[in-house]
């Protein structure tokens, strides 16, 4: 073998010898250190990264939970089964949560909403709302009907039915990325035990929703008066119910000459 070849691989080889030495020592050097217990943290959460906690993700939620700047059953996702864990973690205590579920403001049914027009093309909730009329349903506040809510859903918790979104509350986990992509606003999380709340989000006087949907709320009031809880108040022609003050007593319910006052629902498997 000839000098220059050994002379070659002595230089190459010393050569890698000291870049490892040097990235070796960088490495430690500039190393971030891990917090132990923001990782014990992010190993409790589910890692849907959906953005229901209000942080960009499961990491950022971890960090922020570590750092004391969010509740340890800030995951609505993982509920109160995962508070406890994180709680235990944390040395604190979980405290009792509300679990939440997705409700869709909207009883206008292909057999209750009245079409303005027919429609044929892309089927997207989210630019047929930039869509003159904004759809074919005579009805500018309800459910569109084309599924955008239910394509975003990671749980298999909200499939349009019959023309009107419907959630799946047993499915449910509140991660809000139905609210998020609804283009009309008409999706809004709500106390699981709820039984009573308004399947409707028009703010037309009651001819105008009378002949447009046959479900919609017609502002009457009766609802606010005979509320015994004043859980019940009319604004801009719409019932709104308070949750915290509802007792679930059904009164609202069965005066209703609309019938718009129900709850999230479980739906039956085929």
């Amino acid at each position: 073998m000839s000098m220059e070849i050994i002379l070659a691989a002595v230089i190459v080889g010393g050569t890698g010898l000291l870049l490892g030495l040097f990235l070796g020592l960088a490495g430690k050097k500039f190393a971030v250190e891990i917090d132990e217990k923001e990782q014990q943290v992010r190993e409790q959460l589910p890692g849907n990264n959906c953005g229901g906690c209000g942080y960009a993700g499961c990491d950022a939620m971890a960090k922020a939970i570590a750092n004391g700047e969010a509740p340890v059953n800030g995951c609505p996702v993982g509920g109160d089964a995962v508070a406890a864990k994180i709680a235990r973690i944390m040395g604190q205590e979980a405290g009792e949560s509300i679990r939440r579920v997705a409700f869709v403001k909207c009883g206008g049914t292909c057999d209750k909403a009245k079409e303005s027009c027919h429609y044929y093309g892309v089927h997207d909730c989210e630019m047929m709302d930039f869509i003159p009329g904004g759809g074919p349903k005579t009805c500018h506040y309800g459910c569109i009907g084309d599924g955008t809510c239910e394509k975003v859903c990671s749980f298999d918790a909200i499939h349009v039915i019959n023309g009107v979104a419907v959630v799946d509350k047993e499915k449910c986990r509140a991660c809000g990325a139905c609210v998020e992509h609804c283009p009309r606003h008409l999706i809004e999380l709500v106390p699981y035990e709820s039984r009573y709340l308004v399947r409707c989000a028009s703010k037309d006087k009651g001819k105008l929703v009378m002949q447009a949907c046959e479900a919609g709320c017609i502002g009457c009031k009766k609802c606010q008066r005979e509320c015994p809880s004043g859980a019940v108040t009319v604004e801009n022609n719409i019932a709104h119910i308070d949750t915290s003050k509802c007792t679930n007593c059904g009164t609202c319910a069965s005066l209703c000459p609309r019938k718009v006052f129900t709850g999230p629902v479980a739906r039956k498997e085929s």
